[in-house]
C-alpha cells in the first residue's frame, strides 16, 4: 500500500472535499481523486460516500482512517529515528569491551566523547575477546575494545594503548623485592591464568612459549581481580596488565622484549555503521 496516497486519503478525509485536499497537498484534483479512487480499488471497499461537491467517509472509510492513521504515524516515526540515527550528536552506540578495560579506558573514553554529545547513549557488553568478537559478528555490538588484534580478515582494527604487562607474585615471593624480572625467572613455577578466549590468556601462552616455559596453570580465573586474589593467596604467579591490584601481591615490570599488548577497538568491515558509531571510533582513534 502507497503510504502517499494513505496520506492523502487522511487529507480527503479532513477536508471532506476533493479540491480543497488537492490545494493543501499541491498536487492536482483529477490526481487526487484517481489516487483515491485506486485505493478503493485495491481495499475492495468504497471509502467516500459523494455529496454533490462534497465527499463524507463512508462506513468502511470509518474504519480504515484508523488504520491510515496508525500507518502514517508508524512511517513518521520510522523516519525520525532514522534521521536521529543519522546525526552523529545523537543515535545509540553498542560498545563491547575487555573485563580489564572496565575501570579506567572505557569509562574515561565516554565520560569525554559525551561532553562533547550530551545525546549519544551507550549500551554496553563486557566479556572476552572471544566474546567481543562474537558479538560483532552477529551485530550485538558495534565496536568492541580488545586484545590481541583479531586474526580473522573480516575484522577492522585500530590500536588505542599499548601496556606493559607485569609479573604478578605473592607478597613473600623470592622474586617479590626485585623491580624487574623476566619470565625465566618463573621457571618451575604454577602460574594462574585466564581462562582460554580472553586474550590475555593467549598472550600468557604465547609469552611464556616464548620464554622457553611449559608453565602448570594451577588455576583460572574469568577476572583479573581473582587471578590477583589467588596470587596473593600464595597459588602461583601470574602475566597482568596493569594497573597493580590485589593485595598481598607485588607487581614485577617484565624485561622480556614481547612482554606488552596492544589494546584496539575492532569491527566487522563490511558492516554498515550510523554516523554516531563513526564519530565515536575517529575521536576514540585520534584520542590515542
Amino acid at each position: 500500500m502507497d503510504l502517499t496516497t494513505v496520506r492523502w486519503f487522511l487529507a480527503v478525509a479532513e477536508h471532506g472535499h476533493v479540491t480543497r485536499a488537492a490545494a493543501e497537498l499541491r498536487v492536482s484534483q483529477p490526481g487526487l481523486s484517481r489516487a483515491v479512487a485506486r485505493l478503493e480499488r485495491e481495499l475492495g471497499a468504497a471509502l467516500f460516500d459523494r455529496e454533490g461537491r462534497n465527499v463524507r467517509l463512508s462506513r468502511y472509510g470509518e474504519v480504515f482512517r484508523e488504520h491510515a492513521r496508525r500507518l502514517v504515524a508508524e512511517d513518521d516515526a520510522a523516519r525520525r529515528a532514522l534521521a536521529q540515527a543519522a546525526d552523529p550528536g545523537q543515535g545509540e552506540i553498542r560498545l563491547g569491551f575487555l573485563h580489564t578495560q572496565g575501570a579506567s579506558l572505557v569509562p574515561d573514553l565516554i565520560r569525554r566523547y559525551r561532553e562533547r554529545y550530551p545525546r549519544v547513549t551507550f549500551r554496553l557488553l563486557q566479556d572476552s575477546s572471544a566474546r567481543m568478537t562474537a558479538a560483532l559478528r552477529t551485530g550485538e555490538a558495534d565496536l568492541a575494545i580488545v586484545s590481541p588484534r583479531p586474526d580473522d580478515p573480516v575484522f577492522s582494527w585500530r590500536p588505542l594503548v599499548v601496556e606493559r604487562l607485569l609479573l604478578a607474585v605473592p607478597a613473600g615471593h623470592r622474586l617479590a623485592r626485585r623491580r624487574r624480572a623476566r619470565l625465566a625467572d618463573a621457571a618451575g613455577e604454577p602460574f594462574i591464568a585466564m581462562r582460554p578466549g580472553y586474550g590475555l590468556r593467549a598472550i600468557t601462552d604465547e609469552l611464556t612459549r616464548q620464554a622457553g616455559l611449559r608453565p602448570e596453570i594451577a588455576f583460572e580465573g574469568e577476572e583479573i581481580s581473582t587471578v590477583c586474589g589467588l596470587v596473593g593467596a600464595g597459588l602461583g604467579v601470574a602475566i597482568v596488565p596493569p594497573p597493580p591490584q590485589g593485595e598481598g601481591v607485588r607487581h614485577l615490570v617484565l624485561g622480556d622484549t614481547a612482554a606488552s599488548r596492544t589494546v584496539g577497538l575492532a569491527w566487522v568491515t563490511s558492516r554498515t555503521r550510523t554516523p554516531a558509531v563513526e564519530n565515536f571510533l575517529a575521536f576514540a582513534a585520534a584520542d590515542r
